[in-house]
């Protein structure tokens, strides 16, 4: 795929698909905003109905491994599909399509989902401190430093945590849009394009590193480490998912466990290395413990203001580029869930 330099034509091409797919246009996103102003604010019922069933996204099944190892109690819901997406243009399409209730995914993709006029909700925030993603460059590659992007193929995928991580790391290395080629991939093409050339540089997920570098590193490859982070990891959904009142008091009782799960793993490196890494995912024991030793602590934070604030200042950062257009994002939070998930965990794992 060819660089492309000019930013409108970049977000034309990279919402093309999704526009087609979608039924995307300006009218469209101006009646689903309308459609859903601000949100419910309907109180949440301290129990969940009867018969009430969520779809829920659980990318490599991270979630019912989880679920069944920390040996949580039964759902108060039925669980009628556990959804094996991850990536957020996926999630979004999938919102649309009426086939999934609540996903997990970084900051970015409600803000896209925003623009694209799509009306969705984050309902839980769990903080990371530590970067997620490291840049690994291509196969005898000279780039050592971000600096070193300039003129340089980068892939970009807008509406994934690896587009926000990218061009955080370009602004604090005081490179600009246009020093550098952005080329519009999806994080499932991104190992693919590194090994072919297509791109230089790609921000690859922690868990992707070892085995990248184990195959490349004696061709050249290899990381550019920095300190920044993409600090979200939530949970988000539909705005029809949460103001339907027995829907609604499902993610609510979700949410505990969502918490829980993740403290578990934290907790237990050893026995999730091999029950998830080495048996569901067919690493080595060594490739899952270089991946848990860059695990973050899960911090689930009693009060979502520095969330808010990252996400005003994510989608800032966006705007700048001509990626989207400005807006408030506060309208992207649903604070009758806030601190739900910091009540369900130890101390030390609320911020």
């Amino acid at each position: 795929m060819p660089a492309i330099h000019d930013r409108r034509v970049f977000l034309t091409s990279l919402l093309g698909a999704a526009a087609g797919v979608a039924g995307l246009s300006g009218c469209a996103r101006s009646s689903a905003a309308a459609s859903g102003k601000g949100p419910s604010t309907a109180p949440l019922t301290a129990t969940v109905p009867a018969g009430t069933s969520l779809r829920i996204s659980s990318f490599q099944n991270v979630q019912q491994v989880q679920f069944k190892l920390a040996k949580l109690p039964a759902l108060p819901f039925e669980v009628s599909d556990w959804l094996n997406i991850g990536a957020g243009p996926d999630v979004i399409n999938a919102f649309r399509a009426k086939s999934l209730d609540l996903a997990n995914n970084a900051g970015i993709p409600p803000i896209q989902a925003h623009f694209q006029g799509f009306d969705a909700k984050i309902v839980a925030v769990d903080i990371t401190r530590k970067p997620n993603y490291l840049f690994a460059t291509k196969p005898g590659s000279d780039i050592r430093t971000v600096a070193d992007f300039h003129g340089k193929k980068l892939a970009f995928s807008q509406g994934q945590a690896q587009g926000v991580v990218l061009l955080r790391a370009l602004k604090k290395a005081g490179l600009a849009y246009d020093d550098v080629q952005l080329v519009p991939l999806t994080s499932n093409q991104f190992l693919t394009a590194l090994q072919s050339g297509q791109v230089d540089v790609a921000p690859l997920g922690n868990t992707q590193v070892p085995a990248y570098l184990q195959q490349y590193a004696s061709k050249g490859a290899r990381t550019v480490t920095t300190d920044v982070v993409d600090l979200l990891n939530l949970l988000w959904a539909p705005a029809s998912v949460l103001n339907d009142r027995a829907k609604a008091a499902a993610v609510a009782a979700y949410i505990p466990q969502w918490a829980q799960g993740q403290v578990w793993q934290y907790e237990h490196p050893d026995v999730w290395n091999e029950e998830f890494y080495v048996k569901t995912q067919n690493l080595n024991l060594d490739q899952a413990r270089a991946i848990t030793a860059l695990a973050n602590k899960p911090l689930f934070p009693p009060s979502w203001a520095e969330a808010v604030r990252w996400e005003q200042e994510t989608a800032d950062l966006l705007a700048e580029g001509g990626f989207v257009k400005e807006f408030d994002v506060s309208s992207l939070f649903d604070h009758r869930f806030e601190g739900i998930a910091a009540k369900s965990v130890a101390a030390e794992y609320r911020k």
